[in-house]
């Protein structure tokens, strides 16, 4: 492969998509280095051409195009994806529609770019900028080649190629593009994904983030940002005052069995309240208890101790972030957390209360809604060593949404990194997480990459400038977070619904199971500390 083509198609996205992606990867390819030809058709779409010093393999040059369609939803990766038979319309050649392709970049510059063509450092360097992309679509065609394995051995047939967590209305907000069978207008697709912002609790000044940012395809259907302008807050009042219509006597409370997307409250387990300032120093004195004793004690145990580590800071997160000492949230909630099956963290709860000696304790078994309570005290027998030990700065986690996709051991060497009294050197990062070597140095490889860490004079310290939720973005992390608090919601309903039964008339299908409604879209937030909490609430 001598030249690399992308493909931007008014077939993928509306032409003010297609501006938008040709704008943000013109902007990547030139911060890598990297010189293109750029040319446009009379339909509204837009070819990018990366010549290549080096030849590029077939399968290399899809994977790199095929991560670049993770960050613009309407290029069409299909010219690399057949390695014989792929075409593209280069400059001057006829359009099927009349007229000719283009070409926008100046005459003397596109002939300079195709003779002295792009070396293999600014294609590596290219590579790395797209490394989350590339790491995010293998993943997604993994899971979709085992989804159609699993299909086609249990039913004998192959599904339909699965393009990750992409319901339509998420296609509709970064395309633009939408079903005219269901709605009659650019204005009712508007609405329809602006009523489900609102009911996700988005603000509108999120809102108009997202408009230049994941979402193209909303602001793409205002036609101009002038008519956005004028436009968006009126839309953004309807759809609130329509949000509040849905809910009954307008209180914000449904009462009704529907898998709404407000956040879930306690179960009501039992009562008991504390103050907060106490439950802050309580978390504090804790976190000296698990990092002092418990860690050690529990790495004991292999993969189990690994999971039961994470386990007991999700709940010293959930601690802090909802200033509780009580626990009365069930499996799901702490799943949603730590990115695991809900089965793991109902196996893993009661062997984290024996083995957290005391600082763990369930007084109320679950029954109907309300899920088994637990609650969480400083033992006596650990008072005297949280007071001598002086609290360390910075915030516990269970698992930070990019750790979902870094995984376990990559969440603990970061944390001894963020939260260490000096910067450690790889060897201290071993003895404090009690991980293998080989574990940490892979860990802390894939963190370098992503320019989340760096090593200085041996010793290793947080970039400070990495966003870790734009990363997680990036990953596709926030993504699986969403789709999973999707499926829990349908799962409580459903067994609220199977409670409820000789209470109240059974319920249509569509009340229990909507795909639209119980979607739920994060509210964006640069601010890890927010998207942390805003995870909690709704979990």
């Amino acid at each position: 492969m001598a030249t690399l083509c992308l493909d931007l198609d008014t077939s993928k996205a509306l032409k003010g998509v297609v501006d938008d992606d040709a704008q943000r990867l013109g902007t990547l390819l030139e911060s890598c280095g990297i010189r293109y030809v750029a040319d446009h058709s009379p339909s509204g779409g837009r070819h990018l051409y990366i010549p290549l010093a080096e030849r590029m393999s077939g399968p290399e040059a899809r994977e790199l195009v095929e991560a670049m369609t993770l960050m613009a939803p309407s290029l069409d990766p299909s010219p690399h994806q057949n390695v014989t038979d792929g075409c593209i319309r280069v400059p001057g050649s006829a359009h099927k529609s009349g007229g000719h392709q283009i070409l926008t970049t100046p005459l003397t510059t596109a002939y300079d770019v195709l003779r002295r063509r792009n070396p293999a450092s600014a294609v590596a360097a290219l590579r790395l900028a797209l490394a989350p992309e590339m790491r995010r679509a293998g993943e997604l065609k993994d899971r979709t080649a085992k989804m159609m394995a699993a299909a086609a051995k249990a039913h004998g047939v192959s599904p339909a190629p699965f393009a990750g967590s992409q319901s339509p209305l998420r296609v509709l907000a970064r395309t633009g593009l939408y079903d005219t069978a269901k709605y009659a207008s650019p204005s009712e697709a508007r609405m329809a994904v602006l009523n489900h912002f609102a009911a996700c609790g988005w603000t509108l000044e999120q809102v108009r983030l997202e408009l230049g940012g994941q979402f193209p395809g909303l602001a793409a259907l205002y036609t101009t940002t002038d008519r956005q302008e004028r436009l968006i807050d009126t839309e953004w009042a309807k759809a609130c005052r329509w949000i509040q219509k849905r809910r009954p006597g307008g209180t914000g409370i449904r009462t009704t069995r529907i898998n709404d997307t407000s956040p879930p409250k306690p179960t009501g387990g039992a009562n008991r309240t504390s103050s907060k300032a106490v439950v802050h120093q309580l978390v504090n004195d804790l976190e000296n208890v698990l990092y002092a004793v418990l860690d050690h004690r529990l790495k004991e145990r292999g993969r189990e101790g690994l999971s039961l580590r994470l386990l007991l800071r999700a709940v010293l997160g959930y601690m802090r972030t909802m200033e509780t000492d009580l626990l009365d949230v069930g499996c799901r909630t702490f799943a949603t957390a730590l990115g695991k099956h809900h089965g793991t963290i109902s196996r893993l709860l009661p062997v984290l209360q024996q083995a957290s000696d005391g600082i763990l304790t369930k007084i109320a078994d679950a029954r109907g809604r309300n899920a088994d309570t637990y609650v969480i005290q400083l033992p006596q027998h650990f008072e005297q060593l949280a007071r001598e030990l002086s609290w360390r700065s910075g915030k516990i986690h269970g698992i930070r949404p990019v750790f979902r996709a870094l995984g376990d051991v990559a969440a603990l060497v970061y944390e001894s990194i963020e939260r260490g009294r000096l910067s450690p050197t790889t060897a201290a990062i071993v003895r404090s997480t009690g991980l293998s070597r080989t574990a940490v140095e892979t860990a802390l490889g894939a963190m370098s990459s992503y320019n989340m860490i760096e090593r200085r004079h041996g010793q290793w310290t947080i970039t400070t400038g990495t966003s870790l939720t734009a990363l997680a973005r990036r990953l596709g992390a926030l993504d699986d977070a969403a789709e999973q608090i999707r499926r829990h919601r349908m799962q409580r309903a459903a067994w609220h619904a199977w409670l409820d039964r000789n209470l109240v008339p059974d319920l249509a299908e569509h009340e229990v199971e909507d795909p639209e409604s119980n979607l739920y879209w994060i509210p964006p937030s640069e601010n890890e500390l927010d998207l942390v909490g805003t995870l909690w609430r709704v979990a």
